[in-house]
């Protein structure tokens, strides 16, 4: 299979109408042109980056593995970074599996709030049984 071809910033900016729209993931360019009417989010989420930079739009999401192969075959080019170009995007694929926890960052604020509701359960219960056992010693 040939290489893949190059194209700068400035060559996808030249393609962001609905008829002819590339969006950059990860410094990968895609012809998102045949998948507009279908996006689940509208047409609009993709115009609006149309021509331009969509990894942090893309990834905030927390696109489904469907969604990444979708993307996989629209892969037209590689981004080839000149003087000027705007920063790259430092994050990651998001994973979508849940199957191996993630320990600290954003995770453990997950974990925290869990712990909290059923501390915050664990009182009421016992609150509950304490008033129920304190009801009944005064009926006798």
């Amino acid at each position: 299979m040939s290489e893949m071809q190059e194209m700068t910033f400035s060559d996808v900016a030249e393609h962001s109408s609905k008829k002819d729209l590339f969006i950059v993931v990860h410094d990968k360019i895609y012809d998102a042109t045949q998948f507009v009417d279908e996006h689940p989010g509208g047409e609009e989420v993709l115009l609006d980056v149309g021509g331009q930079d969509a990894t942090e739009a893309f990834e905030d999401v927390g696109h489904s593995d469907e969604a990444r192969q979708i993307l996989d075959g629209m892969e037209k080019a590689k981004l080839k970074r000149v003087p000027g170009d705007p920063e790259p995007h430092d994050s990651a694929p998001k994973q979508t599996s849940s199957s191996t926890p993630s320990s600290g960052g954003d995770g453990s604020s997950g974990l925290m709030f869990y712990a909290l509701v059923l501390l915050g359960g664990g009182v009421a219960f016992g609150a509950y049984k304490y008033l129920q056992t304190k009801s009944a010693g005064e009926n006798k």
